[in-house]
């Protein structure tokens, strides 16, 4: 699609690198990169979800810079936000993919075919078609999370006559300090292999000529502030990879996984501080390693980088308690809602005065859980009045659904003074294409 061009003022990249998000107030009227969101919302409407491109290409470039020194692919977690334009962005640069499903998997072809090549593929769930898909189209490293699962996946590689290179994803038993529905490391969750159990599944695995036990994978979870979590999984995944070679298998390749957090709160956070003090804690837990190290950043990268723009559709008070009513809904972002999780709520328009009010935010869908925020101290907003909800841009839109039949929103990307609608907005004929009477 054409690019627009809206409002020409390009946002220093000094001021991008100091600061944790691309959304600031130039004469009160709160910008992304170099363009204004009230136009933004005039142009395209409201709920929509607005990125900024040199804010992502900044994020990815502070991981090629912390770990320039070893031999590495980042391979960006396509969950966190799965949009064909911030794909084709990141593979231009270089970036590869985790990928969980065959939809993944066809969004990266899709989006930049060359990148299929850096493609890592994880999740418990992989079905024949989608191991198949991932064989025909030559990816990376099949991250593999269970025995069952690697016996399907030697079988389906004899069948088409291609080598399938694989990592056991192992769990190193390691406690993330992170919401139990994101934390993916201890032995009691749904993910990975026993490690102790590891070396006689890769034994097993020796004997089947269509595997190739290039790496070794783990995960712990996401949303991961402290360090050290990531250091201790990766220093037990290097002592299983010794005894490995030992064992004469060819490892190549250590896939540290992601979960790398944010602060999605109003504090000061420093986004290339973390990063380095993240690579300095897996270059410990490496110690001597030197295989090919992948990682699978995805919040970190995109998260920041994103907002959800709405517009406030009443004010209304119950007794003592106030709301805030927007035209989006849990269904537009549902983080709040699913984890209790914060956004910072902004307004569009910066009033002169300092007036405020606390309220509830919440959507028009019917659930009392469908809220953005509780009893928060907010400036004041009256009907008609725009609002951001910061650090949207992952597990925002890639989250969303059609619930209570309500349509999607639009998605546009900021590059410096340009602006790019990358998804229209749904109608109801989307809505109702699939269906039938």
């Amino acid at each position: 699609m054409a690019k627009v061009l809206i409002n020409k003022i390009v946002a220093p990249r000094t001021a991008l690198q100091a600061s944790p998000r691309p959304f600031v107030y130039r004469d009160r009227l709160l910008h992304c990169d170099g363009v204004d969101l009230d136009t933004l919302a005039t142009e395209y409407g409201t709920p929509l979800y607005v990125y900024s491109a040199e804010q992502i290409s900044h994020r990815l470039q502070l991981f090629e810079e912390a770990f320039a020194n070893r031999p590495h692919t980042l391979c960006y977690a396509v969950k966190a936000n799965s949009s064909l334009a911030i794909l084709r962005l990141l593979a231009k640069q270089g970036a590869g993919f985790d990928i969980v499903s065959g939809g993944e998997l066809e969004r990266v072809r899709r989006a930049y075919k060359l990148a299929l090549g850096r493609v890592v593929f994880s999740g418990v769930g992989k079905q024949v078609w989608e191991i198949d898909a991932a064989l025909t189209a030559g990816i990376l490293l099949f991250n593999v999370e269970s025995e069952a699962e690697l016996h399907l996946l030697a079988e389906r590689a004899e069948s088409l006559g291609k080598v399938a290179r694989f990592a056991l994803r192992v769990n190193p038993d390691v406690f993330a300090e992170t919401h139990p529905y994101i934390s993916t490391g201890l032995s009691e969750h749904k993910f990975g292999i026993d490690i102790k159990a590891a070396r006689s599944i890769y034994r097993k695995a020796s004997k089947l000529k269509w595997l190739d036990a290039a790496g070794v994978s783990v995960h712990i979870g996401s949303q991961i502030r402290k360090v050290e979590p990531f250091a201790a999984a990766v220093a037990r995944v290097t002592s299983l990879i010794a005894e490995l070679r030992r064992d004469g298998h060819d490892i190549r390749y250590i896939d540290a996984g992601g979960g790398l957090g944010i602060d999605y709160g109003a504090t000061a956070f420093d986004p290339a501080k973390q990063v380095v003090k993240y690579a300095a804690a897996l270059t410990k837990g490496l110690g001597s390693e030197t295989a090919h190290l992948l990682l699978e950043p995805g919040r970190f990268i995109v998260a920041q980088a994103g907002a959800l723009l709405t517009r406030v559709l009443y004010v209304k008070k119950n007794d003592t308690k106030t709301f805030v009513i927007t035209d989006a809904g849990m269904n537009d972002l549902i983080r709040p809602a699913l984890y209790h999780a914060h956004h910072e709520i902004i307004p569009v328009k910066q009033a002169s005065g300092k007036a405020t009010l606390t309220a509830d935010v919440v959507g028009p869908v019917c659930e009392s859980g469908d809220f953005f925020a509780r009893d928060r101290v907010l400036a004041s907003v009256k009907p008609g009045d725009l609002v951001v909800l910061l650090d949207a841009g992952a597990y925002g839109m890639s989250q969303s659904s059609n619930y209570n039949s309500r349509t999607r929103p639009a998605e546009v990307l900021v590059d410096g003074d340009e602006v790019r609608l990358i998804r229209r907005r749904e109608t109801m004929r989307d809505l109702l294409g699939p269906e039938v009477l």
